[in-house]
Protein backbone atom coordinates (compact mmCIF):
# COMPACT_ATOMS: atom_id res chain seq x y z
CA UNK A 1 0.00 0.00 0.00
CA UNK A 2 1.24 3.44 -0.54
CA UNK A 3 1.02 6.08 1.42
CA UNK A 4 1.71 9.36 0.54
CA UNK A 5 1.13 12.61 1.92
CA UNK A 6 -0.01 14.77 -1.33
CA UNK A 7 -3.28 16.22 0.12
CA UNK A 8 -5.26 19.15 -1.72
CA UNK A 9 -6.31 21.94 0.71
CA UNK A 10 -9.88 21.22 1.34
CA UNK A 11 -12.72 23.19 -0.09
CA UNK A 12 -12.85 26.83 1.06
CA UNK A 13 -15.88 28.64 1.49
CA UNK A 14 -16.74 31.16 -1.97
CA UNK A 15 -15.64 34.65 -1.57
CA UNK A 16 -16.83 37.22 -4.01
CA UNK A 17 -14.00 37.11 -6.21
CA UNK A 18 -12.95 33.84 -5.84
CA UNK A 19 -15.03 31.71 -7.48
CA UNK A 20 -12.47 29.76 -10.36
CA UNK A 21 -10.34 28.95 -7.34
CA UNK A 22 -12.98 27.38 -5.42
CA UNK A 23 -14.37 25.29 -8.37
CA UNK A 24 -10.93 24.12 -8.89
CA UNK A 25 -10.51 23.09 -5.42
CA UNK A 26 -14.14 21.72 -5.53
CA UNK A 27 -13.36 19.87 -8.49
CA UNK A 28 -9.78 18.68 -7.56
CA UNK A 29 -12.01 17.14 -4.21
CA UNK A 30 -14.77 15.93 -6.25
CA UNK A 31 -12.26 13.54 -8.51
CA UNK A 32 -11.49 11.96 -4.93
CA UNK A 33 -14.95 9.85 -5.24
CA UNK A 34 -16.28 10.88 -8.60
CA UNK A 35 -15.20 9.65 -11.79
CA UNK A 36 -14.43 11.89 -14.65
CA UNK A 37 -17.37 11.62 -16.80
CA UNK A 38 -19.66 12.05 -13.79
CA UNK A 39 -18.30 15.88 -12.55
CA UNK A 40 -20.99 17.99 -12.87
CA UNK A 41 -20.78 21.93 -13.24
CA UNK A 42 -24.13 22.82 -11.21
CA UNK A 43 -22.75 20.26 -8.78
CA UNK A 44 -19.98 21.89 -8.35
CA UNK A 45 -21.70 25.21 -8.11
CA UNK A 46 -23.88 23.94 -5.00
CA UNK A 47 -20.76 22.59 -3.05
CA UNK A 48 -19.09 26.04 -3.71
CA UNK A 49 -22.81 27.56 -2.62
CA UNK A 50 -23.06 30.17 -5.98
CA UNK A 51 -26.18 29.63 -8.87
CA UNK A 52 -25.37 27.60 -11.64
CA UNK A 53 -24.94 30.49 -14.26
CA UNK A 54 -21.96 31.85 -12.14
CA UNK A 55 -19.90 28.78 -12.63
CA UNK A 56 -20.57 29.84 -16.61
CA UNK A 57 -18.35 32.80 -16.00
CA UNK A 58 -15.06 31.00 -15.38
CA UNK A 59 -15.62 27.82 -17.06
CA UNK A 60 -18.21 28.05 -20.29
CA UNK A 61 -18.88 24.72 -20.25
CA UNK A 62 -17.03 21.13 -18.60
CA UNK A 63 -14.31 21.35 -20.92
CA UNK A 64 -13.08 24.28 -19.46
CA UNK A 65 -12.66 22.90 -15.85
CA UNK A 66 -11.37 19.86 -16.97
CA UNK A 67 -8.55 21.53 -18.97
CA UNK A 68 -7.94 24.01 -15.73
CA UNK A 69 -8.01 20.55 -13.34
CA UNK A 70 -5.29 18.84 -15.37
CA UNK A 71 -3.49 22.29 -15.35
CA UNK A 72 -3.59 22.48 -11.60
CA UNK A 73 -3.04 18.81 -11.27
CA UNK A 74 0.30 19.33 -13.45
CA UNK A 75 0.99 22.24 -11.26
CA UNK A 76 1.00 19.76 -8.05
CA UNK A 77 3.04 17.42 -9.24
CA UNK A 78 5.56 19.02 -10.10
CA UNK A 79 5.50 20.63 -6.51
CA UNK A 80 5.40 17.32 -5.54
CA UNK A 81 8.39 16.09 -7.14
CA UNK A 82 10.36 19.42 -6.49
CA UNK A 83 10.13 18.52 -2.91
CA UNK A 84 11.21 15.21 -3.54
CA UNK A 85 14.34 16.47 -5.49
CA UNK A 86 14.79 18.77 -2.97
CA UNK A 87 15.55 16.41 -0.23
CA UNK A 88 18.25 14.50 -2.40
CA UNK A 89 21.77 14.35 -1.59
CA UNK A 90 22.48 14.57 -5.31
CA UNK A 91 21.85 15.16 -8.87
CA UNK A 92 21.55 11.54 -9.99
CA UNK A 93 19.61 10.84 -6.87
CA UNK A 94 17.38 13.92 -7.63
CA UNK A 95 16.23 12.54 -10.99
CA UNK A 96 15.73 9.41 -9.79
CA UNK A 97 13.50 10.92 -6.38
CA UNK A 98 11.73 13.04 -9.16
CA UNK A 99 10.37 9.70 -11.08
CA UNK A 100 9.85 7.79 -7.86
CA UNK A 101 7.62 10.77 -6.82
CA UNK A 102 5.67 11.18 -10.27
CA UNK A 103 4.30 7.47 -9.54
CA UNK A 104 3.61 7.99 -6.10
CA UNK A 105 1.60 11.11 -7.08
CA UNK A 106 -0.26 9.16 -9.71
CA UNK A 107 -1.61 6.32 -7.21
CA UNK A 108 -2.24 9.29 -4.39
CA UNK A 109 -4.42 10.85 -7.37
CA UNK A 110 -5.51 8.36 -10.04
CA UNK A 111 -8.33 9.89 -11.04
CA UNK A 112 -6.72 13.74 -11.54
CA UNK A 113 -3.26 12.04 -13.19
CA UNK A 114 -5.63 10.23 -15.71
CA UNK A 115 -7.63 13.53 -16.55
CA UNK A 116 -3.90 15.78 -16.24
CA UNK A 117 -2.57 13.37 -19.60
CA UNK A 118 -5.99 13.25 -21.34
CA UNK A 119 -6.21 16.93 -21.23
CA UNK A 120 -2.58 17.62 -22.00
CA UNK A 121 -1.57 19.44 -25.47
CA UNK A 122 0.12 16.70 -27.77
CA UNK A 123 3.59 15.99 -26.80
CA UNK A 124 6.11 18.35 -28.33
CA UNK A 125 9.37 19.31 -28.09
CA UNK A 126 9.57 20.46 -24.86
CA UNK A 127 7.85 17.67 -23.16
CA UNK A 128 4.44 17.36 -21.82
CA UNK A 129 4.44 21.39 -21.61
CA UNK A 130 6.58 24.39 -19.81
CA UNK A 131 5.78 23.41 -16.34
CA UNK A 132 7.85 23.19 -13.17
CA UNK A 133 7.97 19.04 -13.86
CA UNK A 134 8.85 19.70 -17.73
CA UNK A 135 11.31 22.03 -16.63
CA UNK A 136 12.60 20.06 -13.85
CA UNK A 137 12.84 17.18 -16.33
CA UNK A 138 14.87 18.92 -18.73
CA UNK A 139 17.30 20.21 -16.27
CA UNK A 140 17.78 16.83 -14.39
CA UNK A 141 18.42 15.36 -17.72
CA UNK A 142 20.27 17.65 -19.25
CA UNK A 143 22.62 17.47 -15.87
CA UNK A 144 22.95 13.50 -17.00
CA UNK A 145 23.91 13.83 -19.98
CA UNK A 146 26.44 16.86 -20.30
CA UNK A 147 24.15 19.28 -21.84
CA UNK A 148 23.95 17.70 -25.29
CA UNK A 149 20.90 18.61 -26.42
CA UNK A 150 19.46 15.62 -28.40
CA UNK A 151 21.02 12.92 -25.72
CA UNK A 152 18.75 15.44 -23.33
CA UNK A 153 15.51 14.72 -25.28
CA UNK A 154 15.88 10.74 -25.52
CA UNK A 155 16.94 10.43 -22.00
CA UNK A 156 13.56 12.99 -21.00
CA UNK A 157 11.75 10.73 -23.34
CA UNK A 158 13.34 7.77 -21.51
CA UNK A 159 12.54 8.47 -18.08
CA UNK A 160 9.32 10.05 -18.73
CA UNK A 161 8.05 6.22 -20.28
CA UNK A 162 9.97 4.46 -17.38
CA UNK A 163 7.76 6.52 -14.81
CA UNK A 164 5.31 7.00 -16.47
CA UNK A 165 4.84 2.85 -17.59
CA UNK A 166 5.12 1.99 -14.32
CA UNK A 167 2.71 4.65 -12.85
CA UNK A 168 -0.24 3.24 -15.47
CA UNK A 169 0.96 0.08 -14.71
CA UNK A 170 0.27 0.01 -11.50
CA UNK A 171 -2.79 2.24 -11.49
CA UNK A 172 -4.46 -0.16 -13.89
CA UNK A 173 -3.32 -3.16 -11.05
CA UNK A 174 -1.12 -4.96 -13.84
CA UNK A 175 1.30 -4.49 -10.88
CA UNK A 176 1.24 -4.09 -6.97
CA UNK A 177 1.12 -0.45 -5.80
CA UNK A 178 4.09 -0.87 -3.56
CA UNK A 179 7.19 1.81 -2.39
CA UNK A 180 9.81 -0.92 -2.36
CA UNK A 181 8.93 -1.82 -6.03
CA UNK A 182 8.67 2.26 -6.99
CA UNK A 183 12.69 2.60 -5.17
CA UNK A 184 13.80 -0.71 -7.02
CA UNK A 185 12.32 0.04 -10.26
CA UNK A 186 13.44 4.20 -10.51
CA UNK A 187 17.23 3.61 -9.37
CA UNK A 188 19.50 6.20 -11.10
CA UNK A 189 22.32 3.32 -10.93
CA UNK A 190 20.52 0.59 -12.74
CA UNK A 191 18.31 2.82 -14.58
CA UNK A 192 20.96 4.43 -16.67
CA UNK A 193 24.75 3.21 -16.15
CA UNK A 194 27.35 5.07 -17.06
Amino acid sequence: MITVSTSISPARAYHHGDLRSALVEAGLEALKTTAIADLSLRQLARDVGVSATAVYRHFPDKQALMRALASEGIDQLGQFQKAAADGAVNSADAFAATGRAYVRFALAHPALFRLMFSQCEPIGASIFGENLAARMLQAKAAVATGGNPEETRRLMIQAWSVVHGLAMLMLDQQLPADDALIDRVIDQATLFPR
